[in-house]
């Protein structure tokens, strides 16, 4: 399932054709995704500009012209390509393979640009868990997707402090709420490894641990949210750039095959300088969870 760094590096790779652009028209090729597709949903966008394109958690959000968000989750195997009328390629290196077959394109927004140039942005998903939606903007706080989502990990509000409050008195697995949604919004469990990893803490350490008998974050948990917000600001820093390298090879988008210190790295050496331990991997919750025995604590 792609992730916050993709799915944030997708909307950089969108942003240029997008934002600013006028939906003529919306083809679609089926009348469900994961869930049925909203009621009159072709229609309500058509002839609609895009005001704007977000991210929140691993959602797509697209601002449309009179007031309605367009909300589109890429669920386990779905992406985006874009396509000019001359034709299209989808270059990139995957860490899951993305589906080209046209048999999987279920969505088509005929689009555009605020430069007047048209394009083709096709959503192909195999095996159909992505959705999209359209929710009013003022109805969005209150809204099942997005209500009780946690902190974005991709700030400065995310922080030890932050975080005290639901790490304390915890016995879980300190994995285990890192990947609450409501707790951290986004957060995956490739990039949960990889952040206890830096952090060197142990993800079956109890969650508790890392908050004084006061309340108070303690100096773990401080650097832990550090790790967390650098982990993840390195990875759309690195998916970024080769999406932008791609783009300028030919318009298209891909994902960026980030390089991992534990993630999928099982009986190979811990990559930190100072330790000899080899990664393991185990089971939390039916996820597989890499780390070093060693110098994760």
């Amino acid at each position: 399932m792609p992730e916050l760094p993709e799915v944030e590096t997708v909307r950089r790779g969108l942003l240029p054709v997008l934002e600013g652009a006028r939906i003529e028209r919306v083809d679609l090729r089926r009348p469900d995704l994961r869930f049925p597709l909203p009621e009159n949903f072709a229609e309500r966008l058509a002839g609609r500009r895009i005001e704007s394109l977000s991210r929140r958690a691993k959602y797509l959000m697209a601002d449309i012209e009179g007031g309605a968000v367009l909300a589109m989750h890429l669920g386990m195997s779905g992406s985006f390509r874009i396509e000019s009328r001359e034709g299209t390629s989808l270059p990139g290196q995957f860490v899951h393979p993305r589906s080209t077959e046209r048999l999987h394109d279920h969505v088509r927004f005929e689009v555009v640009s605020r430069e007047g140039t048209p394009a083709s942005v096709v959503f192909n998903d195999p095996r159909r868990f992505g959705y999209m939606t359209l929710v009013a903007r003022s109805d969005l706080g209150a809204h099942p997707y997005f209500r009780g989502l946690g902190i974005e990990p991709t700030g400065n509000a995310l922080s030890g402090a932050a975080l005290a409050p639901s790490f304390a008195g915890r016995s879980a697995p300190l994995k285990a709420v890192l990947l609450d949604q409501r707790v951290i919004a986004g957060l995956g469990n490739i990039y949960v490894c990889e952040a206890l990893w830096r952090a060197r803490l142990s993800p079956r350490r109890a969650a508790g641990t890392l908050v004084n008998t006061n309340g108070a974050p303690t100096r773990r948990l401080e650097d832990l949210a550090v790790h967390i917000r650098e982990t993840i600001a390195d990875a759309i820093a690195a998916g970024g750039s080769s999406l932008r390298d791609y783009r300028q090879a030919d318009g298209s988008l891909g994902y960026f095959q980030h390089s991992f210190a534990v993630y999928d790295r099982e009986d190979q050496p811990c990559r930190h300088e100072t330790c000899r331990g080899i990664v393991k991997r185990i089971v939390q919750s039916g996820r597989s969870t890499f780390f070093c025995p060693v110098c994760q604590r």
